[in-house]
């Protein structure tokens, strides 16, 4: 039988690169969310600097679209966090339906993924 075959966690080394590219990212994701949280302060602040002849439904619409955005960052954010946990506990990148490693290259492009793509397929 081939080592793949075998192989029920990753080693502690890819574990390790995972846990960097989750912190990479996390790092974006906050800076990011910080600069939505900034964009809304600036905004309850200076209601007119931002958008001066516009009317108030636009200006409201913007502040909807920006509070939608930070909303779903504060998500992946949490996501990533919960990662970082599953690698802390060593658990990270067991599909939760299979019980199978996910993939390398599906947890690079979805760092955060906590399903195969065969599972996510049968849903």
């Amino acid at each position: 039988m081939n080592e793949k075959a075998t192989k029920t966690r990753y080693t502690d080394e890819e574990l390790k690169e995972f846990d960097e590219l989750i912190s990479n990212k996390l790092e974006k994701a906050r800076k990011e969310l910080d600069f939505y949280i900034s964009q809304l302060s600036d905004r309850a602040d200076n209601p007119d600097s931002k958008i001066k002849g516009l009317d108030d439904g636009i200006g409201t619409a913007e502040n909807e679209r920006i509070t939608t955005l930070a909303a779903r960052l504060r998500k992946h954010i949490q996501h990533l966090e919960n990662a970082k946990i599953r690698i802390q506990n060593k658990v990270y990148g067991i599909c939760r339906v299979t019980g199978k490693l996910i993939s390398k290259e599906r947890l690079r492009a979805v760092p955060h993924a906590t399903l195969s793509i065969e599972a996510k397929q049968s849903k």
